[in-house]
């Protein structure tokens, strides 16, 4: 079935044994968050929550919990979409065989937008305030929609098919928001909204936003996903959905007639306030920073409206499975963009932008009798500059050459590569340049350094498996322990400051060369608990990438420059925390002891194994 809104997918998951209603009463003040979290982790099922505290409005989330959930919802579009989109991405397909991709191209055209005049009111009018506001962890600076649907059109070129659909979070309230009357959007300027913000502001004008939220689920994931050119978010939205995107304006702004809910509003020229903190997908808070701020017209909810809600925090979470169908909807598009690359993996376990995966060719030297990336450096540059990869801090990229390679087996694509490197040679630099704006490592906002690892050719070295002697009864340092084959984590003093860290990591280099070379173990991670760290490979993608700025933090034993190429033996990560680095994500241990209600005997979760 396609749902017309919100309710038919509740009541499809409902009958399919994949959402709960939670009947109690719940506080939307960490509350609510703390359920979705447990319930999450568990791999369980959608959550509708009937009684907000506060509001009159009920909340689902969850709803994209597992990839296996998110495409039930879509699986009568699921093939109409996939088949869209690879036609936009080889548009030869269909001039090659026009009568297999007749359909494609229908599905397509049906899903374009359509304007209608309401013959009754869409909605009625309500208050900010009115809305379920859900603060999600502790030390959040207020409310957020963590599912928002902005939408905003170019002032150069307005209507429908050149405008923008972003999901940029949005803070309700705290911080100096005047409540009822302002909210926060949390955006780049690269963004869609943001080149649309700068075009007002040259114009002297305010830009006027529409934030949608609910709806068919397709509207949402729309939000999302990295389109290709020419295929707008909109009729995405449409083709996915089923049905066509249903709009019209009021008092010049555009409302979704699908949506539970819309806020209208302006955003003018230079107006700013702080948002944040705000607990996000890095495990850690991003801070208090001036971002745009919008002067809320009007706000709108539908009869029965349902607010949609999710949890961000260290992966994996909900936006896991937003990636996953995201890759697989997508499919070939990487290689249609990037001529030579065959796959990149946008790590989940280490906050997603921090850490690239990639697999691509090497045709440059064949002939040559020592084999070394080239191509592949070329490659290298080609996705560090495409839209969200850019963000990336560390790209790991290998050749494909005797045997198939695969980014998502994390551990063996690491081995593969530790055991092909050359550490003398392979290892490539960009200083001061931009990383994530919520990635606190570097050396101010959006500011750090990104450095590629790249390998072809054979195999150069057996990697440990065990902690080398070189590693044991290091003075000052301890607790050496295997995270991986040819990786192993120690634990340093506590993190102090840059100028000391270079004397402490001087010496520790020092140490380990006097011992003799070490070349079965490529990779060292330094750290503040190396239990912790090499207890599984997701806590160590997630410590060792998050907490390193490459140009700061990456330490070699007999390290030097060649010819301005930076050299070592043995790489070291200083992966310790930072004082400038955003406080991790900690749940609060009383509110943990006050759900614990819901799963109880008799109570609306019950059901739900927790282990």
């Amino acid at each position: 079935m396609t749902y017309r809104n919100l309710e038919q997918c509740i009541q499809d998951l409902e009958q399919h044994g994949q959402l709960v209603r939670v009947r109690e009463e719940v506080d939307p003040f960490l509350e609510m968050a703390a359920i979705h979290l447990k319930v999450h982790a568990a791999g369980g099922p959608a959550l509708l929550f009937e009684n907000v505290k506060g509001s009159k409005f009920r909340a689902v989330s969850n709803l994209f919990g597992t990839t296996e959930r998110s495409k039930f919802v879509f699986r009568h579009t699921w093939e109409a979409v996939r088949d869209v989109i690879a036609l936009r991405s080889d548009p030869m397909k269909a001039l090659k065989n026009p009568l297999a991709h007749a359909g494609s191209a229908l599905a397509a055209w049906k899903a374009l937008p359509v304007k209608e005049t309401p013959s009754q009111p869409f909605a009625q009018e309500i208050a900010i305030s009115d809305l379920p506001h859900i603060h999600h962890w502790p030390g959040d600076g207020g409310a957020f929609i963590t599912l928002p649907q902005v939408y905003s059109e170019d002032p150069d070129k307005p209507g429908l098919m050149k405008a923008n659909l972003g999901m940029y979070r949005i803070q309700l309230s705290g911080n100096e928001y005047v409540p009822d009357r302002e909210i926060g959007l949390h955006y780049q300027i690269h963004r869609g909204i943001g080149i649309h913000q700068a075009k007002a502001t040259r114009r002297g004008e305010p830009l006027k936003v529409s934030i949608f939220v609910g709806g068919p689920p397709a509207h949402t994931l729309a939000a999302v996903m990295p389109l290709p050119e020419g295929l707008s978010e909109l009729t995405f939205a449409g083709l996915l959905a089923g049905r066509r995107f249903r709009y019209t304006y009021a008092d010049g702004y555009c409302i979704s007639l699908d949506a539970d809910f819309v806020i209208t509003g302006d955003i003018y020229p230079g107006e700013t306030k702080p948002e944040g903190p705000f607990g996000d997908h890095l495990g850690y808070y991003s801070l208090t920073h001036p971002f745009p701020v919008m002067r809320v017209h009007k706000v709108y909810a539908k009869p029965n409206a349902i607010w949609p809600f999710t949890v961000v925090g260290r992966p994996p979470q909900e936006d896991t499975a937003f990636g996953e169908i995201i890759h697989e909807l997508t499919g070939d598009a990487v290689k249609q963009e990037i001529p030579g690359v065959k796959e990149v993996h946008a790590v989940d376990a280490a906050g997603v932008h921090p850490l690239l995966f990639a697999v691509g060719s090497e045709r440059y030297t064949p002939y040559q009798p020592v084999r070394q990336p080239a191509e592949l450096l070329t490659l290298a540059n080609r996705i560090l500059g495409t839209g969200q990869l850019s963000l990336a801090k560390y790209l790991f990229i290998a050749a494909e050459e005797d045997e198939p390679l695969d980014t998502h087996r994390e551990a063996e694509f690491l081995a593969y590569m530790l055991e092909r490197i050359d550490l003398r040679r392979d290892i490539h630099f960009y200083t001061k340049t931009t990383i994530d704006t919520l990635d606190y490592s570097g050396t101010g906002l959006n500011t750090g350094s990104k450095v590629v690892f790249a390998v072809c050719g054979e195999r150069k070295r057996e990697l440990c498996t065990e902690v080398p002697s070189n590693l044991k009864e290091l003075r000052g340092y301890a607790g050496a322990r295997m995270i991986l084959p040819g990786v192993v984590a120690i634990e340093g003093p506590a993190f102090a400051d840059y100028a000391s860290a270079e004397r402490e990591l001087d010496g520790l280099c020092r140490m380990i060369a006097e011992r003799g070379p070490m070349p079965s173990c490529p990779m060292i991670v330094l750290c503040d608990n190396s239990s912790f760290v090499s207890a599984s490979i997701a806590n160590f993608l997630w410590v060792t990438f998050t907490r390193s700025n490459p140009s700061h933090d990456i330490y070699g034993v007999n390290s030097g420059f060649e010819h301005k190429h930076w050299a070592c033996d043995n790489v070291i990560i200083d992966a310790r925390a930072k004082p400038h680095h955003a406080p991790p994500l900690v749940p609060d241990p009383e509110v943990e002891r006050r759900i614990e209600r819901f799963f109880a005997k008799g109570a609306s979760l019950e059901g739900i194994r927790l282990d």
